[in-house]
Formats: C-alpha cells, sequence, structure tokens
C-alpha cells in the first residue's frame, strides 16, 4: 500500500479527560480486596462462623495490622450444575456490595459459602438482612 499523499485532513480526536462519572473520595472505604489462595480460605474456615437461612459466612481477623477486608465466595457442586454456583456467586457478590461496606471491619477476611436451593432461591433482601445479622454475630465480643 502506498501512503496517502495529503496529511492533516482526517478528524483530530481530542485526549479524553477523567470520566465525571467515577470519582475517588477519601472518605469512600476501599473496595475489598478478593481471596485468591486456598490458605485464606482454609483460615477463614477454622475461625469464626455464622449459618443463616441463605449461606454460612466465615470470618476471621487477621491480626496483621492492615485496613484492607478481604472477600471470598465459595459454591461446591452441591449448588448444582456451573450455571447454578455461578448464580448463587453472584448473588453473594452482590449481597455483599451492599451490606459490607457498612459493617464490615478493618483487618478481618471474610468467605461466603454458597447453600444448595436456599442460596439461588432465597430472596434477595432476606439474604441482605441474613448477611447482616451474620456480620453482627460474628463480630460480638466472646465471652470466656
Amino acid at each position: 500500500m502506498t501512503p496517502p499523499e495529503e496529511t492533516g485532513k482526517g478528524r483530530n480526536a481530542e485526549t479524553p479527560g477523567a470520566s465525571p462519572a467515577v470519582s475517588f473520595c477519601a472518605d469512600t472505604p476501599a473496595k475489598p480486596q478478593t481471596l485468591r489462595k486456598r490458605a485464606d480460605f482454609l483460615r477463614a474456615a477454622s475461625a469464626r462462623r455464622q449459618g443463616t437461612g441463605g449461606f454460612l459466612l466465615q470470618a476471621r481477623n487477621r491480626d496483621d495490622g492492615t485496613p484492607d477486608i478481604r472477600l471470598g465466595f465459595t459454591a461446591s457442586k452441591k449448588i448444582g450444575n456451573a450455571v447454578f454456583r455461578n448464580r448463587a456467586k453472584r448473588r453473594l457478590r452482590a449481597v455483599a456490595q451492599q451490606v459490607l461496606p457498612a459493617l464490615a471491619r478493618p483487618g478481618w477476611d471474610y468467605v461466603l459459602v454458597a447453600r444448595p436451593e436456599a442460596t439461588v432461591t432465597r430472596a434477595f433482601t432476606d439474604l441482605l438482612d441474613d448477611l447482616a445479622t451474620a456480620l453482627h454475630s460474628v463480630h460480638r465480643d466472646k465471652k470466656a
């Protein structure tokens, strides 16, 4: 191919500025990090647990001095095929996104474990209430 004879006839696009829809404020909490390593899931499983009608919440205080909130989701094959497992995890992610910013504590790991039938079929508002109740229970001080 030969280059065009005249240059500069095309429209010059300006570099877009920052999107007005995205704004970060110092007051907003950081987005929870995702648990990815099996060891982190196992540590959370051996710590505090709270069962609800729609899922099981496992939580642990890392005591590492970092303010990060880490979050994981699991759905075993007991939930059903891949479609049901993915649906269950999507619902748990949506519930966590709405409830955790207000009730989660910095320096904690949370794992939400889907329950067969219940996570997929339970009303979304009930799942929201379940997570709020479970978080209050997990963070309640244990008496010796």
